[in-house]
């Protein structure tokens, strides 16, 4: 049913296969329509959460599919996210979410009307292409973002939400982790696309930001690398471990004269996004 595609970091490059994070997002869709159309998840204020947050994980489901069929250049993929900020600016509009964000040492910082026209969307654009760009190790685009929407649920009212989707999202995970299957694109967008609109949805912004720091490494180290200097990050497999000679990306910062099997780095990586979550945590603690 699935292409298949060549693991570049296993012995014999096995052909495994690619974008079945498809599954996560009609699961996702039909999860959030069950919940919107049996009252488990009612509207509030002529605007319904689950409806919502299903319209946003389509979008990103479909762009990552996109992706994956055609290639799409950075240039459209950067902002492409942008017209799925236009169902939550209406929901954040019309639920009077908060329109200002608590920033340890800075206190509130308000937005105001700028919070629906500017921040949303940053948000979204953010998030979805920073989940995105750190992939690449069989684990790495599932366990991470996992660790952040679990990070997320634990304050969020809404938790409801979310149970099923990331069920069936550690699922892939684990399979992903084994080598067995890739959720491509289609995986990576949509579930960066949840994580970003579950946070405005859950007024959850402070964790979302201290939460994805890693990520925003991650993009800042890879677009300065080829913008300023015009060259790309890439690991070097031996057969049996990575490593790398530059320091472009955070799996190859992680790898820097190091020779780390492929677990070995998915494993530094996540506990690096597991930190900056419990931090996050602390701070919504505090």
């Amino acid at each position: 049913m699935f292409p298949r595609v060549h693991d570049q970091h296993k012995l014999g490059k096995p052909l495994i296969p690619n974008g079945l994070g498809v599954i996560y997002v009609l699961f996702t869709t039909v999860y959030l329509f069950f919940l919107y159309f049996t009252g488990i998840v009612g509207p509030s204020n002529n605007v319904s959460a689950p409806l919502t947050l299903a319209v946003c994980v389509l979008f990103g489901g479909f762009m990552g599919l996109l992706d994956d069929w055609i290639d799409l250049k950075w240039r459209y993929k950067a902002f492409m996210p942008l017209i799925a900020a236009l169902p939550l600016i209406y929901f954040a509009a019309e639920s009077g979410l908060r329109t200002s964000i608590s920033l340890p040492l800075f206190g509130v910082l308000q937005f105001n009307e700028l919070y629906y026209f500017l921040i949303i969307p940053l948000i979204i654009m953010i998030v979805t292409n920073t989940v995105n760009q750190l992939g690449g190790l069989n684990g790495l685009e599932t366990i991470c973002p996992a660790i952040v929407l679990v990070g997320l649920l634990v304050f969020s009212s809404s938790y409801i939400l979310m149970l099923g989707p990331l069920l069936v999202w550690l699922i892939l995970t684990v399979l992903n982790f084994q080598g067995k299957i890739f959720v491509g694109n289609t995986g990576s967008f949509g579930i960066g696309m949840t994580i970003a609109s579950f946070a405005i949805i859950t007024d959850l912004k402070l964790s979302l930001i201290i939460s994805i720091l890693p990520y925003v490494f991650n993009s800042v180290l890879i677009l300065l690398t080829i913008f300023l200097f015009r060259k790309r990050a890439s690991v070097v497999f031996d057969g049996k471990k990575l490593h790398s000679q530059h320091k472009r990306s955070l799996v190859t910062l992680v790898t820097f004269r190091r020779y780390l099997t492929e677990r070995q780095v998915v494993t530094s990586i996540s506990l690096i996004v597991l930190l900056f979550t419990i931090f996050s945590a602390l701070l919504e603690i505090l």
